[in-house]
């Protein structure tokens, strides 16, 4: 569309004040036909409406599907800073709200561990958490809608109790992401007991936290519907993963009722990681070819797909 210099604007704007129907004729052509400095002839001739501190007639809170926290945090220190009020009506706008993701490193969780959130499906946390009983808090209230929680990717931090609050408060996960370490395997068993739709799961590999060995074990014995496992090697691995577990465990999958297959991702790959053996690769093939192996596939942490 053809643009017509600001100058020309502001002269044609000023030459109409007097006629309305002309003037509000020429801004509703688009918004660059109604310059800032031009906006008190509008408001004299009541064309747009003066400033308002009412709210306004579109609820656009109520199309908000993702929330970063630390955003929300800084604006509302922000805004109370001005000594700037803000009504519960405000907070009624975010009941939409299906992404929670907290990626930055603040301590003021108090008040959000009590928000209720009823279409709540993804919980993301992947540096610092909050303290942990605001955290379980926050589950016990949110946890029954949640389908996917991803809890303290990027430091590796992780808390038994905020794992079993998991397992009491999340039935009908579908997607996780957590630290077990070597000596809360009846915490990983409680996880696959009571989260009966578990598809996919990151499980942490290295130093206090499970070995390959340790979590396909577990995996094969105590999952219902797993048919994706991310190895996270986010230490390096103690046990090297044998051959020969390998094959027992792709031998115990082939066993499962119903017959499923099985999408293995190895991240962070280190010196230690199942996929460094020849072997286990030469077993990873002929499960591939048998259609027990949906997808293999060796990552890093740049995957945003599976980070």
């Amino acid at each position: 569309m053809f643009q017509l210099p600001a100058d020309c604007l502001n002269d044609i704007i000023e030459y109409l004040e007097d006629d309305k129907h002309t003037l509000h004729s020429c801004i509703l052509v688009n918004r660059l036909w109604c310059e800032t400095n031009q906006k008190k002839i509008l408001y004299d001739n009541k064309i747009i409406s003066t400033p308002t501190t009412k709210f306004p007639t579109f609820n656009y809170a109520s199309f908000c599907k993702v929330l970063f926290i630390y955003q929300v945090y800084y604006n509302i220190d922000r805004l109370l800073r001005k000594q700037q009020t803000i009504s519960s009506h405000n907070l009624k706008n975010y009941l939409n709200i299906v992404n929670l993701i907290y990626d930055k490193c603040f301590g003021n969780f108090e008040k959000l561990q009590y928000a209720f959130f009823p279409r709540l499906q993804v919980l993301k946390i992947k540096e610092k958490y909050p303290r942990v009983e605001l955290l379980i808090k926050f589950l016990e209230i949110n946890g029954k809608n949640l389908k996917e929680i991803c809890i303290g990717d990027f430091y590796g931090d992780s808390d038994n109790s905020l794992n079993l609050a998991i397992a009491k408060f999340c039935p009908n996960l579908r997607i996780l992401s957590t630290g077990i370490k070597d000596n809360e395997l009846e915490t990983l068993k409680m996880i696959f007991g009571s989260c009966k739709s578990l598809k996919s799961i990151k499980i942490w590999c290295g130093n206090d936290y499970l070995n390959e060995k340790e979590a396909l074990e577990f995996v094969v014995k105590y999952s219902q519907n797993i048919h994706e496992l991310i190895f996270y090697h986010l230490f390096v691995e103690r046990i090297k993963l044998l051959p020969e577990e390998l094959e027992s465990f792709f031998i115990s999958w082939t066993n499962r009722k119903p017959q499923k297959s099985i999408s293995l991702v190895i991240g962070n790959d280190n010196s230690h990681s199942l996929a460094k053996n020849y072997e286990n690769m030469e077993i990873i093939k002929k499960y591939i070819k048998l259609g027990f192996i949906k997808k293999f596939k060796v990552t890093n942490f740049d995957d945003v797909e599976y980070n």
